[in-house]
């Protein structure tokens, strides 16, 4: 067996440490914080088994100019954030196609298809039941004409995918959910088999203590100091040198960074998304994405969160809090929200390749080098699935949905 280090202690590293330790492999688990803290901890906290499809760019030249003039609260752009990142948006476009995006999402589909299932015995092992709801997720349409759409998206997600959900009236869920106000939704696809949680962060540390207690190791230590030693691979950590004859890069957005060191590019984009914390006396029965506002909202632990789209930006700029403004005004027509929490706001980015599929495997060329790491809106989702992928790859895994998730990397 080997001895792997695994370098990111969020929701894709601690899946990827539980895998290979359940298949005998030694694991050290590396982070520069605590597990959890950074993305894992700041997400909208949904297991989105409805997600079967990536992201689409899209194509039509009404929303294309929504989002150029700033009138979409999806996306907020800065132009010399998008012009560095053009390349890889280029290539992101042009898998948006429609026949290309669906080459691409039967394999995506085999990913997300699986997590509720993955995350199921962790969930159990760790004692994190009271964590969540299996109540589903909410899409919210105001007006008829958006509904019926969305109505037709679902019909097709169950024929191609399987996927389950209902449609629910305004009315019928006004009546459902005291806290919405009367007559503020037309009606909601209600996508039945994804999971939610009520504290993300919690979550991922719950898996990081249960990696822990079977006996792996997690410690402190700088990334950006991983060099090749004489039998394998070397780490400077808080209490001295980390070795491992095998390391896993499971850093997100600062993936590149590290590769980049190492010789090799990763194209990468980064869509960095604000939360919100808000006081409140009501609980939402499960998280709801208004549709025309692009935000989530969420009951949790320490109250409502409020998670925004995406904003192209770069991950050191300062904070820009246009569309958790602009979600959190949407929300006040929808429900009572409370006063901002003090020090409630959060932002991170999540790294999307132009492929839309994470890359997981071996990196070509470099002996004992894996990656697991790109998986965009979808890391909390899909943590434990690629988590298990890594280890069945390395222990010599190779069809379809690998090949599509294969490490393909630049030299610089």
């Amino acid at each position: 067996m080997a001895e792997f280090i695994i370098l990111g202690a969020g929701m894709v590293g601690i899946g990827a440490a539980l895998a290979l330790q359940a298949r005998g492999h030694a694991v050290t688990l590396i982070d520069r914080g605590a597990p959890g803290a950074e993305t894992s901890h700041g997400n909208a906290g949904v297991i989105q088994t409805e997600a079967v499809e990536p992201y689409a760019m899209p194509r039509d030249l009404a929303t294309l100019a929504a989002y150029a003039t700033g009138r979409s609260n999806d996306v907020l752009w800065h132009l010399g954030a998008t012009l560095r990142m053009a390349p890889a948006l280029a290539r992101y476009f042009h898998n948006s196609a429609p026949a290309r995006h669906r080459a691409i999402g039967q394999n995506y589909a085999r990913l997300v298809g699986r997590a509720t299932a993955d995350h199921a015995p962790l969930i159990a092992a760790s004692g994190s039941e009271a964590l969540i709801r299996r109540t589903g997720l909410g899409e919210l349409y105001r007006d008829a004409r958006r509904f019926e759409a969305a109505a037709r998206h679902a019909a097709r997600m169950a024929a191609d995918y399987g996927v389950p959900s209902d449609l629910i009236s305004g009315a019928d869920l006004a009546a459902a959910e005291p806290a919405l106000r009367p007559g503020a939704v037309h009606g909601m696809v209600h996508w039945t088999s994804s999971w939610s949680c009520a504290d993300p962060g919690a979550l991922t540390r719950a898996y990081a203590d249960l990696f822990a207690a079977r006996g792996g190791r997690v410690l402190r230590g700088e990334a950006l100091s991983l060099r090749q030693g004489a039998t394998g691979w070397q780490v400077d950590g808080a209490e001295g040198v980390i070795e491992g004859s095998d390391v896993v890069i499971a850093l997100g957005p600062w993936s590149p960074d590290l590769l980049a060191r190492l010789g090799y590019r990763l194209p990468m984009i980064w869509k960095r998304g604000y939360h919100g914390r808000y006081e409140t006396r009501m609980s939402l029965q499960r998280p709801y994405l208004d549709a025309a506002n692009g935000y989530v909202m969420s009951s949790m632990a320490r109250g409502l969160r409020i998670t925004t789209g995406a904003e192209l930006t770069g991950r050191q700029a300062p904070q820009n809090l246009r569309q958790l403004t602009r979600a959190r005004a949407a929300a006040g027509e929808l429900i009572e929200v409370g006063a901002p929490v003090a020090d409630g706001v959060w932002h991170g980015h999540r790294p999307c390749l132009p492929g839309m599929v994470p890359m997981v495997g071996a990196v070509p060329g470099t002996r004992g080098l894996w990656l697991n790491t790109g998986h965009g809106h979808q890391g909390f989702t899909l943590g434990p699935t690629t988590g298990h992928l890594l280890a069945e790859i390395v222990e010599g895994r190779a069809d379809a949905l690998t090949e599509a998730s294969a490490v393909r990397l630049g030299r610089r």
